[in-house]
């Protein structure tokens, strides 16, 4: 199967419904995205990279940061996360406080924001500098130096970031943060505000098809680990449609308000897609699109 040819061909395909969908325009850094655009890359096992489109134009990967922010958790602490953050779907939106508020602050999973806001806490404390401890793998897994956090991106989610600071808040008031709320929200933005391509994505995720062993074969999370992390992408890594996201699809997945999406096949590739048109429910509507034709067109799946 010649992959460079489908992918072209789902470029193709897409072009008419490319731009559609909205931006994430609730934060200004993002408002003025062009929508009409569109990348995907599939970054093999064996270090083969096919790609098309826009797959080489940075964007806000946002809550995509929340799975190697997780990987990184683990690899620090082993599955102690799992004591503070469950493993369950929210059926709520990624920005509600509903079942914090009556579940005792213990968020449903590590990929809506509160779930991602404890992650982030703990990573802080164990490494000091959880921006900088996510800033060197990204750099080091995509092979660009360069990539970093959008300081415009980051100061205009922080001076609209009412909600978020509301749950970290909440989250403290429960006793489950280690680190100031102040502290936690900034490394939270930074990381929300990672720039990189869908190239940079797709590699820098790699570990997750490699079963959590980095690019040069040295080992971040077990075995059993990455399958774990895999699992909670496919049950609660597209938020609240992660239902229809395994019906349609059938892979791993995180989404983000950017428009990106990092889909994983185990033993096999990576996968990001990016057009910034959202749907409903948050996540890119072309790139969801453009996931189902690639798993029909080539019959990968984990089903």
């Amino acid at each position: 199967m010649d992959l460079d040819v489908v992918l072209d061909q789902i470029h193709a395909e897409l072009q008419p419904v490319i731009g559609s969908g909205k931006v994430a325009d609730y934060i200004p850094g993002l408002a003025d995205v062009d929508p009409r655009q569109f990348g995907m890359v599939v970054a093999m096992n064996n270090g083969d990279v096919h790609a098309t489109g826009d797959a080489d134009t940075a964007f806000s990967v946002q809550s995509i940061s929340k799975v190697l922010s997780l990987a990184l958790t683990i690899e620090h602490s082993d599955d102690e996360i799992w004591r503070s953050v469950s493993r369950e779907p929210s059926g709520n939106p990624f920005n509600s406080l509903l079942h914090l508020d009556q579940e005792g602050g213990r968020p449903r999973n590590p990929f809506i924001n509160a779930g991602a806001l404890v992650v982030t806490d703990r990573l802080h404390h164990m490494t000091g500098d959880a921006s900088a401890a996510m800033r060197d793998f990204v750099r080091r897994e995509s092979g660009n130096d360069l990539v970093d956090g959008d300081p415009a991106v980051a100061r205009s989610e922080a001076e609209k970031g009412h909600r978020i600071a509301a749950m970290a808040h909440l989250l403290a008031s429960y006793d489950n943060l280690v680190c100031s709320v102040e502290d936690v929200l900034e490394q939270y933005f930074w990381q929300c505000s990672l720039s990189m391509t869908c190239r940079e994505v797709a590699l820098a995720a790699g570990l997750l098809a490699r079963n959590g062993a980095r690019a040069d074969g040295t080992r971040v999370l077990t075995t059993s680990q990455s399958k774990r992390i895999n699992a909670v992408m496919l049950t609660c890594g597209t938020y609240d449609a992660a239902g229809e996201f395994a019906f349609r699809v059938g892979l791993p997945a995180k989404s983000g308000v950017g428009g990106g999406i990092l889909a994983v096949i185990p033993d096999v590739c990576t996968i990001c897609v990016w057009s910034p048109g959202l749907g409903p429910s948050g996540n890119s509507a072309v790139g969801m699109a453009a996931l189902d034709s690639f798993t029909t067109r080539t019959g990968w799946s984990i089903f």
